[in-house]
């Protein structure tokens, strides 16, 4: 059974129950009423006009009083006791009865009240005064005549709070149950509600009804003040119930606001459908919100609780009368959403009321937008934290998580052996050539879903990036164990798969760590890699890490270590490499080449040191040690009469720094050296990150007159955009095309290179000719300029001078025979992009 058809049953049950009490209260009061108007109708004694006069102020004395709204029921509170419990001393039950009840019929009939409420105030009505009166008569205290009740006023005195007792005692006990059933509240609560003024209300009836009383044994004319008492019992208990009800509203709204300062969205709304049904006394309340991109939502319930949370679309119909305010701040901002105050009778708000539901309105809304803020910062800081550790595109975890993880593993207590797995796809390259790079990216997902679907309890998937991936195996029994986990990992991995109606096989190799209580993660990552090399290298599909085998980070380590000193004892020097017009043989320039002296390892070309360098702190010192030297040599030659440009190698680290050029140009001063005196070259890798502060960086050194030049051209890093925004005037073939020149894919790249340099009218420099054939092959292409073993090697300053001025051929300058006579007509790119003769760098 669903919610609502419980709801309705429930709903009947009540209904049922209500309409049998009310029946009960009707009938009983319908025959004491009957009885009433027989014992008047066959009365033998004269009707006496007091008795008329009482009967009335017992009838006017119900149209005093002070009105209480119950969810869509208003209950009236009367001072009617005050005059009935006077009444009941000096006249017939029967006319104290029938006063009764047509107080309340007169003003039920003013206020339009149902007939089923008039007949049930009626009823109740006249029960209560026969209490009260049955009271008085077992206690000996029967009415009197005025004109004897000084006799018996003592008596009747003493008598009177008890009449009093029991007329409270009736009156609540047969109003207070159906309120309750009516308004689907407690019993225990309605009785509590308002206690002290029912309470002080009750007391200053019987006090005036005793003061009434003790007034007509003087004079029963008297009695005809009763009513301004009346009155004014009436006027003290309205003040005091409308501010004891908006004292109590307040302390209820500050206690709702304070309960609405939470974070929890759904706590939020619940609270306030409990709180505002407390508040505003509502059957239902009902709260609706608009979350941006989510939709709308509705809560509904009532002081007991939720009843229903989700769409409005699936809502339950709302019946009775509703009463709305819209969620927007005092400051008039955007509504988010509606609350909603339902009843099942009309109802209208006080003025007070419509005041506190506006602030309420307001209170909530920021309570929502709170809630609602904080609910996306927590999912923005879990959904960051979730990209922070892990692999966007496999949805393993990343090399963050797997440090944190492997942490964790290792300094926790021991359960078992740890090892770390590092593999990598053999020929994963050939399938992003092949098939393109949506296909690797399948393969890659499919071979996580094959690991995580292999790994046991505790290991740890990460992706690191391409093509590589790392397992953390956990809780071995023994370290062997790891080679045949890795296998079986391994062996998931080599399974075929299907891609896109193809069928498939990718192997990997993989190196194998295990953790021996001295190594952190990162040792162990590197052991791994060590491993994985020789593995790949010995064709081995896995190898574990073995200390013997381990020598690359000895060295490593050992020339991290004597960098400082090397730079304080000026270890590095730099020797210089021709570069040469290919058809002349003319030198138009040299390229500054590191090398490092070293007391221990002897002289150490760039490759064996250039790493630890750019790993280490002493980058800054290295390149100013070596730009010093470069610009040096070149006010050198320049005073030998050669005046061509020094090129200097830069680190991509140098390009990240916004001073670079300024410190460039600041060198070239202190040396007495125009701009075109140095050539910058960059390597073709560092342009893919295409970083902001990389083109402004390359755009100053432009600007201040430096020439640029492209390193390692053709190596697969660069495109025509790079060209077209990083404003170069040199391109270097890498050497590996001029050496496989014999292939003609090789051939091609060469050929297509010299054809854009020459389209761009920017100089091409050949890398590595070390053979006429190369030589006169790339003459013959186009290519204009080059440097290699055939001209000469790098060497000191002194040597390279000595060489320019022996020359060739009796020619200073050059060093090797021309490829065409004087006078030929060649084929060379005349200009830059600047206007600058490109092969004449002689000024």
């Amino acid at each position: 059974m669903d919610n609502d058809a419980m709801t309705a049953e429930n709903d009947d049950a009540t209904n049922r129950r209500l309409q049998l009490l009310v029946g009960l209260v009707v009938v009983l009061g319908a025959a004491v009423l009957a009885l009433a108007i027989l014992d008047i109708a066959t009365s033998t004694k004269l009707i006496s006009p007091f008795r008329v006069l009482l009967s009335c102020l017992i009838a006017a004395a119900n149209f005093s009083g002070v009105q209480v709204r119950i969810r869509a029921s208003n209950v009236r509170f009367s001072g009617t006791s005050a005059a009935a419990l006077m009444a009941i001393t000096v006249a017939p039950f029967s006319w104290v009865v029938l006063g009764m009840a047509a107080g309340v019929l007169l003003s039920s009939l003013r206020a339009r009240l149902p007939v089923m409420k008039l007949a049930f105030n009626v009823a109740k009505e006249s029960l209560v005064a026969a209490a009260a009166g049955a009271v008085m008569v077992a206690l000996n205290a029967p009415p009197v005549d005025p004109s004897d009740l000084a006799t018996n006023l003592p008596r009747h005195l003493i008598v009177m709070p008890l009449a009093a007792m029991a007329y409270a005692i009736v009156d609540e006990a047969l109003f207070f149950p159906v309120i309750a059933l009516a308004t689907g509240t407690s019993i225990r609560q309605r009785f509590t509600e308002h206690w002290d003024v029912r309470l002080l209300s009750r007391v200053g009836g019987l006090v005036m009804g005793m003061g009434a009383t003790v007034v007509v044994t003087i004079d029963q004319w008297l009695l005809l003040a009763l009513p301004l008492l009346i009155y004014a019992l009436h006027l003290a208990s309205a003040s005091r119930v409308r501010s004891h009800e908006e004292r109590a509203a307040w302390q209820r709204l500050a206690r709702t606001t304070d309960e609405l300062n939470a974070v929890d969205l759904d706590g939020v709304l619940h609270t306030a459908i409990v709180r505002a049904a407390e508040l505003f006394s509502a059957d239902e309340v009902e709260v609706q919100v608009r979350h941006p991109g989510a939709g709308a939502r509705i809560v509904r319930g009532n002081n007991e609780g939720t009843r229903y949370d989700g769409p409005p679309e699936t809502a339950p119909p709302t019946r009775g009368s509703v009463i709305s305010a819209p969620l927007e701040s005092h400051d008039g901002d955007i509504a988010i959403g509606e609350l909603r105050l339902l009843f099942q009778g009309e109802v209208k708000l006080t003025e007070r009321e419509q005041y506190t539901l506006r602030t309420f309105a307001a209170a909530l809304c920021t309570a929502v937008r709170n809630a609602s803020a904080h609910a996306e910062t927590r999912r923005l800081a879990e959904s960051h934290a979730l990209a922070a550790a892990q692999d966007p595109l496999t949805r393993l975890a990343n090399r963050r998580r797997l440090e944190q993880y492997a942490t964790e593993i290792l300094d926790g207590p021991a359960h078992g052996v740890t090892a770390l797995m590092l593999l990598d796809l053999n020929r994963f390259k050939e399938i992003n050539d092949t098939l393109g790079h949506s296909a690797g990216d399948k393969v890659l997902i499919e071979i996580a879903r094959r690991l995580e679907a292999t790994a046991t309890p505790g290991d740890l998937i990460t992706r690191f990036g391409g093509d590589e991936f790392a397992i953390l195996l956990t809780e071995l029994p023994a370290p062997p164990v790891a080679i045949p986990r890795a296998q079986a990992l391994l062996a998931t991995i080599a399974a075929p798969m299907d891609l896109d109606g193809m069928r498939i096989s990718v192997e990997a190799s993989a190196g194998i760590a295990v953790a021996d209580g001295t190594a952190d993660i990162a040792e162990l990552l590197r052991r791994a890699d060590v491993a994985m090399y020789q593995a790949k290298k010995s064709g081995q599909q896995v190898t574990r890490y073995a200390a013997t085998r381990d020598t690359a980070d000895v060295g490593s380590l050992v020339l991290g270590g004597d960098l400082a000193r090397a730079l304080a004892e000026e270890e590095f020097t730099v020797e210089f490499q021709p570069i040469v017009d290919l058809g002349t043989a003319e030198v138009i320039a040299a390229e500054a080449l590191a090398r490092w002296s070293h007391p221990d390892h002897g002289a150490l070309p760039p490759a064996k040191f250039l790493d630890a360098i750019e790993r280490s702190t002493q980058l800054g010192a290295f390149a100013e040690s070596v730009l010093n030297q470069a610009l040096t040599a070149a006010v050198t030659w320049r005073a030998a009469g050669y005046k061509i440009p020094v090129a200097v190698n830069v680190s991509p680290r140098s390009l990240l720094d916004p001073r670079f050029p300024d410190s460039i140009k600041a060198s070239l001063d202190r040396h007495g050296l125009p701009p075109e005196a140095l050539v910058i070259e960059v390597t073709e890798s560092l342009m893919l990150s295409q970083l902001e502060v990389v083109d402004e960086v390359l755009g100053a050194l432009r600007a201040a007159g430096i020439l640029l030049a492209l390193d390692d051209f053709g190596t697969g890093y660069s495109s025509l955009s790079t060209l077209a925004r990083v404003p170069v005037q040199e391109l270097k073939i890498d050497r590996s095309f001029v050496s496989g020149m014999d292939s003609q894919a090789e051939a091609a790249v060469v050929r297509s290179t010299v054809e854009l340099g020459r389209s761009l009218e920017v100089l091409v420099v050949a890398e590595g000719v070390e053979s006429e054939d190369q030589r006169r092959r790339l003459w013959e292409l186009g290519c204009p300029a080059g440097q290699g073993y055939l001209f000469a090697r790098a060497m000191p300053l002194e040597a390279l001078l000595a060489a320019l001025g022996r020359g060739f051929g009796g020619r200073p300058g050059r060093l090797a025979e021309s490829l065409h006579e004087a006078g030929e007509v060649v084929r060379i790119p005349k200009r830059t992009r600047n206007g600058n003769q490109r092969l004449d760098r002689s000024s």
